[in-house]
């Protein structure tokens, strides 16, 4: 049986991680680039999932907080990665950046090359 404090530390880390999540999706929605939208995307997923999981440890109970750290290290492992997949073949598509003020440091691109 969970304490009751611990009930509702675990209900709040999972209000948290829901909020986070949700602030990405909307940060998804209305950043202006590709670029933007994949850093809004990956970085709240990461700190969602993380409030999730110490959520499920705050429920002290073994086979759920196993299966979270195992959910929690496949999205901490593949949302960076996929991010940087994803991105990677926009710029070499030529996507631009409508970030103002932004520069591209390829000496590759500014050459025309």
């Amino acid at each position: 049986m969970t304490p009751s404090w611990l009930s509702w530390t675990a209900d709040l880390l999972v209000v948290g991680g829901l909020l986070v999540i949700t602030l990405g999706v909307v940060g998804f929605a209305r950043m202006p680039d590709v670029y933007n939208k994949l850093h809004a995307a990956s970085k709240t997923v990461v700190f969602g999932v993380a409030a999730l999981l110490a959520a499920s440890v705050a429920t002290l109970d073994a086979a759920l907080i196993a299966r979270a750290a195992l959910v929690a290290a496949f999205l901490v492992l593949t949302a960076p990665v996929s991010a940087h997949a994803v991105a990677r073949t926009a710029y070499e598509r030529g996507e631009p950046s409508r970030t103002p003020r932004s520069v591209d440091e390829n000496p590759r691109r500014r050459a025309g090359g």
